[in-house]
């Protein structure tokens, strides 16, 4: 059987940020705990006004193939996921390709070009078709390279505005990888939902509450079918569990319900009956408000536990030190949790080599997946040659005037026509207006 998997990975932020607790929260009259305890958030990125989801996504394609030597008759496919494309017909992935081969000698004419639409989740999903293509045999020994980048921006004023972010996520998918194996084995929640939809419109329409019990709902439906296939898992069975974090607090949330689930019928239930009791059984309960209200009683108390508190420290915190810093990316989101969680491994010299990660992506409208990945030998290698930290520490820090000119930048309804705020410089950026009124694009030097 082929052994197909992430090969290698490059990231790439917005160059510019907004402090939420020191320009953001100020202006909105909030305390700034509202952001960075409650949120969990203390930056956000934002592309500069000549970068955008094509420029972002070409510059991590452009670092990850010189870095793994590539040329484009290596590649057979370049599928891009994005909920902020600006065509409804024309993929995104046709832009990255037309940019690379700006920079590469040859092209991409013979290789496959999409684009993934479904939320959040479309970044995972274009990964699944990497991986479905190369296991049929059908990529003649050609890898696949999977963009997921976003700008995620809402309307001036939305609950959802301290959120934003903007970046992109590439990856190299191939056989003998050096990151992590993908698995079969996967698990889905899925049903039509109305929680999070963009309707022929730019920013989002959004209802917050509806969305958090929509993603908490779909990642349990997911999780227990992954069950179905993969066999009851442990706690202990996985060294991390990189989740779709829209923001840190609800990765909280969805963390304690997968705990409660997977620590059930466990020694870890058992040890902890003489502290919080076991876990509500529906089959003692008569009315199912008494058993929802005892379900409810129990993970409130289990939040509490020195066990979890533990696992969630260990498992679950370190995927978020990267998305603190940026932001939501959309569907880039869950693929930033596992480089995060790595990054903290490589940071601390953990051999994780063999030892598998529980990764749970999600997507509005309504998806969650959920599937198992295992490190391989060189993931330690992959892992240090991000740069991400310099790339964060080097971005430009907004006043909320130039935020607010920013916004405005990307805003589709308006004219483009704004000063940048750092220079390019050995990257692809936005180039104007063609005569069909498509984007162009140019390499700086």
């Amino acid at each position: 059987m082929t052994n197909v998997g992430i090969d290698a990975v490059e990231i790439w932020t917005g160059k510019l940020k907004l402090d939420l607790a020191e320009t953001f929260a100020p202006e909105k009259g909030d305390d700034p705990a509202k952001y960075t305890k409650g949120l969990g958030l203390f930056e956000s990125s934002f592309p500069d006004t000549y970068e955008d989801i094509v420029t972002m996504g070409a510059n991590a394609s452009k670092r990850l193939m010189e870095r793994k030597g590539l040329e484009p008759e290596d590649i057979g496919r370049i599928d891009v996921a994005t909920e902020s494309s600006f065509d409804n017909s024309k993929p995104i992935s046709t832009y990255i390709a037309g940019c690379l081969e700006q920079t590469f000698d040859g092209d991409f004419h013979h290789a496959n070009k999409g684009e993934r639409k479904f939320a959040c989740v479309a970044g995972t999903q274009a990964v699944d078709d990497a991986y479905n293509w190369i296991r049929a045999g059908r990529n003649r020994g050609r890898s696949a390279i999977v963009v997921a980048t976003d700008t995620a921006l809402y309307k001036r004023g939305d609950p959802g505005e301290a959120t934003q972010g903007a970046g992109a996520v590439a990856m190299l998918i191939s056989e003998d990888p050096d990151l992590v194996e993908l698995s079969s084995d996967q698990g889905y929640g899925s049903a039509d939902e109305t929680d999070f939809l963009k309707p022929n419109q730019q920013f989002p329409s959004v209802d917050g509450k509806r969305s958090v019990q929509v993603y908490l709902a779909r990642m349990r439906e997911a999780l227990v079918d992954y069950e179905s296939v993969a066999g009851d898992i442990h706690p202990e069975d996985f060294v991390y569990a990189p989740f779709h974090t829209p923001f840190p607090g609800m990765v909280r949330k969805a963390a304690l319900l997968a705990y409660r689930h997977i620590t059930r019928d466990t020694e870890i239930e058992e040890e902890l009956a003489a502290e919080i009791g076991r876990q509500p059984r529906e089959e003692a309960f008569d009315d199912w408000d008494d058993y929802v209200e005892a379900v409810q009683e129990y993970t409130d108390a289990l939040k509490g536990t020195d066990h979890y508190a533990d696992w969630y420290d260990a498992t679950i915190d370190p995927t978020l030190d990267i998305a603190r810093h940026v932001g939501n990316w959309y569907t880039g989101s869950v693929h930033v949790a596992r480089a995060a969680c790595l990054k903290r491994a490589y940071e601390e010299g953990r051999d994780l080599t063999g030892e598998r990660l529980l990764v749970g992506s999600y997507g509005s409208g309504a998806q969650a997946e959920i599937h198992h990945e295992t490190l391989q030998d060189s993931w330690e290698e992959e892992i240090a040659a991000l740069n991400i930290d310099e790339q964060i520490d080097a971005r430009y820090d907004l006043s909320f005037e130039e935020y607010e000119q920013v916004h405005a930048a990307h805003d589709h309804s308006k004219d483009r026509d704004f000063e940048e705020f750092t220079a390019p410089d050995g990257e692809f950026v936005f180039d104007g207006w063609g005569r069909m009124g498509e984007r162009k694009y140019r390499f700086v030097e």
